[in-house]
């Protein structure tokens, strides 16, 4: 079962042209979803406009050798290791979920187009990575919806609770967990080959309306932060040092404006529940 194609099994009930241009369809949704998203909520307009006005009140330039060192660094913190997340079981759950949904779908693509019938065997590696990918988007994604969302860790509601910002989740939890059921209950052009197809269009065809298309601007959000705090605008929010009498000022309390930086750290006696 884990050393077969699923998608190749299939094959003489769905014609493998038909499975490669359900492929192309959902990538053109995802493309055209995501492009009406930035022109819908004008994030591309505001990313610039900030970007602009960062600069503008930048107190120092910032040299090419500078932005590539933040560029890569953006990469490899913000982007593959989910630096930005300061709780390590969001941490973990986030990059179970991203390395196993890339591995899960990367392989997709490969067995349907490379290896689409029985008569081209795929190599027992990919199916295996196939499986391994969505037990991973499985282990992550549950992981995160039962026991680490803010509203279910911190504020006690049901982990039954809806919202419409957990479209993209729930889709993406309900397409990977009918396609592992399929192939493990023998694949086939049943009801769970339905389900599955049902619940993998609703996930691509709904980034409008989804937290699909953050994928795409959370590097560009991390990058212009860090170029921000490297050219002294720092988003025009104070900076995490009182050695500068302008930030010092700043600060909103009289008694802490020249207090120690560690002053007021025992908060982090109690772990943070946020997102």
């Amino acid at each position: 079962m884990f050393a077969s194609n699923p998608f190749a099994e299939i094959s003489g009930s769905v014609p493998p042209a038909v499975m490669q241009a359900y492929v192309v369809a959902m990538i053109v949704l995802v493309a055209a979803g995501t492009l009406f998203d930035v022109i819908h909520k004008g994030s591309a307009r505001y990313f610039f406009e900030n970007w602009r006005k960062t600069q503008r009140k930048g107190l120092k330039p910032v040299e090419t050798g500078e932005l590539v060192s933040i560029a890569v660094k953006t990469g490899v913190v913000d982007v593959l290791t989910s630096g930005e997340f300061c709780n390590p079981r969001r941490r973990l759950a986030h990059l179970l979920t991203m390395y196993g949904f890339v591995t899960y779908v990367a392989t997709t693509a490969i067995m349907i187009f490379a290896y689409p019938s029985a008569a081209t065997p795929a190599p027992a590696i990919l199916p295996q990575l196939w499986w391994l990918g969505g037990l991973m988007v499985c282990a992550g994604g549950y992981w995160f919806w039962f026991f680490i969302r803010v509203d279910v860790a911190a504020e006690g509601q049901s982990p039954l609770r809806v919202m419409h910002a957990d479209l993209f989740i729930l889709s993406l939890l309900a397409s990977v967990t009918l396609g592992l059921a399929w192939a493990g209950s023998g694949g086939g052009a049943g009801v769970l080959f339905g389900l599955y197809i049902l619940a993998t269009t609703v996930l691509f065809g709904s980034v409008p309306w989804s937290k699909f298309a953050h994928m795409f601007f959370k590097p560009a959000a991390a990058f212009e932060k860090r170029v921000s705090e490297a050219n002294g605008s720092a988003e025009n929010l104070p900076t995490q040092t009182r050695d500068d009498p302008e930030q010092r000022e700043r600060h909103s309390m009289e008694l802490l404006k020249n207090a120690p930086m560690n002053m007021g750290l025992g908060i982090k006696r109690e772990a943070p529940r946020h997102y």
